[in-house]
């Protein structure tokens, strides 16, 4: 329980810090913009500086983190060396694209998205890369750090239950843009304040909140299950891959709260489609543990 109050420290720490910080991020922007340098930093809201100064913080106070749970090794995290890496990350993708695109097809089909007249061939770059960095850094940091040390505690269900809870909120967790026109030094604290205002919105919660927090298991508990981290960050991956790729190839023609969200990640619908890829993710499990017998 005392890691588990020091997870709780760790990021209220990262909090605070970044409100602090975030100020003085977006300054230090507005200044290089008035100087003539840096002309495109003036399309960033204070928002994007508040996210920004977040991941600062939380890489900032990891070192201190680690220290005082007393992790030095893999083995303190329950992880392994994974020698089929390569299979568990495609073996991922696949069982999480392929059910995503599927729903996607049968979406088209009932006239709910409809392909569009032109491709935006360019944003392409950045979804692949997306679907390269996000998976490392976010299963790195939630379901090797974050859930290893909630495992040291011996309870695995709330383990994840925890990691899976703290992924969904600071995922869902999100101020509106142009929160703070005029940023003073609590800036940061205004735009933690509006972000929880999503919570009162039922629809929201169910459609957004509950996909998250399922993702967010499923990933734990290949984690869990493989004692490593490739298999999730090949499901990461597939996610990201199969929602961006089919949103640049469809749009939305009708909003169908709470069967269906902004995109292929948000709503009931997409909570079916997860489920769907964790069945075939324990099945391929099974499968695998199997034959290496």
């Amino acid at each position: 329980m005392k890691d588990a109050a020091r997870l709780a420290a760790y990021f209220a720490a990262t909090i605070l810090t970044a409100a602090v910080v975030a100020p003085i991020l977006y300054w230090a922007a507005q200044w290089f913009v008035a100087h003539g340098l840096f002309s495109f930093l003036a399309r960033y809201d204070f928002e994007t500086f508040f996210h920004r100064a977040l991941l600062i913080a939380a890489a900032a106070l990891l070192w201190l983190f680690l220290r005082v749970t007393n992790v030095r090794s893999m083995a303190d995290l329950r992880l392994a060396r994974n020698p089929s890496w390569g299979r568990d990350v495609f073996a991922g993708i696949l069982l999480s694209a392929i059910p995503l695109l599927c729903c996607g097809a049968l979406l088209i089909a009932f006239d709910v998205y409809s392909f569009r007249h032109s491709f935006a061939w360019a944003r392409f770059g950045k979804m692949i890369a997306a679907t390269v960095t996000v998976p490392f850094i976010e299963e790195t940091f939630f379901r090797g750090i974050i859930l290893g040390v909630l495992l040291k505690t011996g309870r695995q269900y709330i383990s994840i239950f925890a990691a899976s809870a703290i992924f969904s909120v600071i995922h869902f967790l999100k101020a509106p843009e142009r929160t703070s026109t005029i940023v003073t030094w609590t800036s940061g604290l205004n735009s933690i304040a509006h972000s929880f205002e999503q919570f009162g919105d039922a629809t929201m919660l169910i459609s957004a909140f509950a996909t998250l927090f399922l993702i967010g298991w499923i990933l734990a508990d290949a984690r869990v299950r493989t004692r490593s981290l490739w298999l999730p960050i090949g499901l990461h991956a597939g996610w990201i891959f199969g929602n961006g790729a089919f949103s640049r190839v469809a749009r939305q023609e009708m909003l169908v709260l709470p069967w269906l969200g902004k995109n292929l990640l948000v709503g009931i619908v997409p909570l079916g489609v997860a489920c769907l890829t964790w069945v075939l993710m324990r099945i391929w499990l099974k499968y695998d543990r199997a034959s290496k017998a």
